[in-house]
């Protein structure tokens, strides 16, 4: 892939939440396009709509309006098990809490999104295997998540969102849980993995420094998004 192929993109994208005698606007005629290569920070008020945007842009929810493309494919329209696939394939997320399944081990968290698209379980663990090595856990292949401190838990759930060589990673405050010092740890692992595999990279993070270390920086504020200088 080209670093200059836009891999995420919206136009006009607008989402509000609605219940009866309430209609709230979160986010209000977005365009954003993101190409591989390109790591982006959002930063704002907790309640201003960073998740909901992840949320959009990765296909977990519809627009209220608007159009939303994942390298190249418009995520309008299609079926729950379409959008599944299209997010199985092109995408990795990372979030603030590992969601790493407790009965499993590190190795076969890692290897699992591997297996749900279909492919063997010697291939699934062969690449689980080395994305592990990848992120400092080699020697943590068969512990189970309560066995792992804070920082090995997110590392897992980076190799994880990674495994699948995806074309774009979403990470919703991924070190929001973590200690000052394995938070750093965490953001260095993303960036250098977004480096070295040229994917796209978009961060929610109330960390400004974290933030400021990523190419485009952008803030979300009454809706809309505005870049930062």
């Amino acid at each position: 892939m080209s670093k200059q192929e836009i891999v995420v993109a919206c136009r006009q994208v607008c989402v509000t939440f609605s219940e009866p005698g309430l209609s709230v606007e979160v986010l209000h005629g977005i365009d954003l396009s993101i190409p591989a290569g390109e790591s982006v920070s959002v930063v704002g008020a907790s309640g201003s709509g960073k998740s909901t945007l992840l949320h959009t842009l990765g296909g977990l929810m519809g627009p209220t309006s608007g159009e939303v493309f994942l390298s190249g494919q418009n995520l309008t329209g299609l079926t729950a098990a379409q959008l599944g696939e299209v997010r199985n394939r092109h995408l990795g997320f990372v979030y603030q809490f590992h969601h790493l399944l407790p009965e499993f081990s590190a190795l076969e968290n890692v290897a699992m999104p591997l297996l749900i698209r279909g492919d063997s379980v010697a291939d699934s663990t062969e690449q689980a295997v080395l994305i592990l090595e990848r992120v400092g856990l080699s020697h943590r292949l068969k512990h189970k998540p309560a066995e792992l401190s804070g920082g090995e838990r997110q590392r897992a759930a980076v190799a994880r969102a990674l495994v699948t060589y995806p074309d774009c990673v979403l990470a919703d405050e991924p070190t929001g849980n973590l200690d000052q010092k394995t938070a750093a740890q965490v953001q260095e692992l993303l960036l250098e993995l977004m480096e070295t595999e040229k994917l796209a990279l978009i961060v929610a993070t109330h960390d400004l420094q974290f933030a400021r270390s990523l190419s485009v920086q952008y803030e979300l504020r009454d809706g809309r998004l505005h870049q930062l200088p």
